[in-house]
């Protein structure tokens, strides 16, 4: 039964058919070509067949960089680290690009006078709001969000001489003031420490 089974794929699949085994490429060589090998840089899924020996020397003497300079052969291996796709830079302000790419498609759909293919203006830096945390903290220190540095550094001095527990005599909420004060101006500096690196 098994050998009717097989008989019957093997019709379905072509397995039953004669296979042609091609001579060797190699001229003067009357061994078969089992082995395919590449006919040049160009034209990769072009094949001469050859035998193992000529196969073997084939290999050795290809040069897939021939006839290619410096520059070129690194532009070449570049492409071939991505698959030989364009690529794109990462990182970066991503949220910028998108609002550039939003206003341009906006510009496209919408060519009116309110979206009329004007160049894309990013928002000034003023008008990016901080995060919640940083509020706070500059609500604790009573300072605006548009405060500088230097006048945080003011501001944390003359409230840590008002709140000092040594000034108010000891007091157990003057200490827990200045805890909170304390913890307020470290997000603060942390948190333009890190605007700063990335500005």
């Amino acid at each position: 039964m098994d050998a009717d089974i097989k008989a019957k794929y093997a019709s379905l699949f072509g397995m039953d058919r004669p296979t042609t085994v091609k001579g060797c490429d190699h001229p003067g060589c009357a061994d078969a070509g089992l082995y395919k090998a590449p006919k040049s840089r160009a034209t990769l899924y072009d094949y001469y067949w050859f035998c193992l020996d000529h196969v073997r020397a084939y290999n050795q003497a290809w040069d897939f960089y021939a006839g290619m300079n410096t520059s070129e052969i690194e532009q070449a291996i570049k492409f071939d680290t991505v698959w030989q796709r364009e690529t794109w830079p990462m990182g970066g302000n991503w949220q910028q690009r998108e609002e550039e790419m939003r206003h341009k498609m906006r510009a496209e759909f919408f060519g009116d006078g309110m979206h009329a293919r004007a160049p894309y203006e990013a928002p000034p830096p003023s008008a990016t709001r901080p995060p919640p945390h940083i509020i706070e903290a500059l609500a604790v220190l009573e300072l605006e969000a548009d405060a500088s540095v230097e006048e945080m550094k003011t501001q944390y001095k003359k409230l840590v001489k008002r709140h000092h527990p040594d000034a108010n005599g000891g007091s157990r909420a003057a200490e827990d003031k200045i805890k909170i004060i304390n913890q307020a101006f470290t997000a603060l500096k942390t948190h333009f420490a890190m605007v700063g690196e990335q500005g």
